[in-house]
């Protein structure tokens, strides 16, 4: 139904309709908000959330037309006297979401610090993007200081690597399933409701107006060479929301970046695995996790 209503409003209002995919596209699905609740109400006996200090972040605009908000924040350990690891999660998703990372990170003598992205979890606003992301781990890193490492999923990852390159204070980063390029995630969610290419590209205009500045800026390959910090970028052969393919791009070109590409993990399952976790612990104590992609004119893809 969804995909007859965009098809019939390109042809009848074709303005409108691509306002209204924006409109959509920036919207988190409301089941952010109901997971992020079940996990705090009802998982209160678990040890991680248990022990979790629970507070706000001031951010001062959760979207393009509310200020003065606040975000929810959570975090375990000290981060002022302890190596801390901040997280970022994807969309649609909530900050507890690493829930598995928690007493791991705690035993190797890490705090840790997660949040609400504004319009997800327990976080106000209606709506969010890839800037909002970026602002608000901005915001939450000038917080509570210098991190350790900043570890994103998805839309936070990329926020992370954007983040990082405006000079987010993280000593690594751990890339899970990182989405690389905005212009092809648009194409896909248009692919997704049926709105054609034409309106797609009104709907990338309107944003861009909207933001102030172009989505080709955001893409990896302007973002990722910028970066100075030694990277572990983690993505899964068989991910079907974001390709392995932009996962491969960000290793590509960051200069310290190595890749660990999985098996059967997905988009989602990657963020629990064991595996998973276990590479990034070694990353973070400094071993060498995964391989260095490398290219140049004379070679363009190939392993060091």
């Amino acid at each position: 139904m969804l995909r007859v209503a965009f098809l019939s409003g390109s042809l009848l209002r074709p303005r409108a309709t691509a306002r209204r995919a924006g409109e959509l596209f920036g919207t988190p699905l409301a089941s952010s908000r109901t997971r992020a609740a079940a996990m705090s109400d009802h998982g209160a006996s678990e040890s991680w959330l248990e022990t979790a200090g629970r507070g706000e972040v001031d951010w001062g605009k959760v979207d393009w037309k509310q200020e003065g908000q606040r975000i929810r924040a959570y975090r375990w350990g000290d981060p002022q006297d302890q190596p801390y690891v901040l997280f970022a999660h994807g969309w649609s998703s909530h900050g507890t979401r690493f829930a598995r990372w928690i007493g791991r990170l705690r035993a190797a003598g890490y705090a840790a610090v997660a949040f609400d992205q504004p319009a997800h979890g327990r976080s106000p606003g209606r709506s969010a993007n890839l800037p909002v992301f970026t602002d608000t781990l901005h915001a939450v890193a000038r917080h509570f200081g210098p991190a350790q490492a900043v570890v994103g999923h998805s839309l936070g990852a990329a926020a992370a690597a954007v983040a990082l390159a405006q000079g987010l204070a993280a000593e690594r980063a751990v890339l899970l399933a990182p989405a690389a390029d905005p212009i092809d995630a648009s194409y896909r969610f248009s692919r997704q409701i049926g709105l054609p290419g034409r309106l797609c590209r009104d709907m990338i205009a309107m944003f861009e107006r909207q933001i102030g500045i172009s989505m080709a800026e955001l893409q990896a390959q302007h973002i990722a060479p910028r970066i100075g910090r030694p990277a572990l970028i983690v993505h899964d052969l068989e991910d079907r929301e974001v390709p392995w393919s932009e996962g491969e791009r960000y290793a590509r070109l960051w200069p310290h970046a190595r890749l660990l590409t999985t098996r059967r993990l997905g988009h989602n399952r990657i963020v629990d695995d064991d595996g998973v976790i276990d590479a990034a612990l070694r990353f973070l104590a400094g071993g060498t996790v995964g391989e260095r992609i490398v290219s140049s004119p004379n070679l363009p893809y190939g392993f060091a």
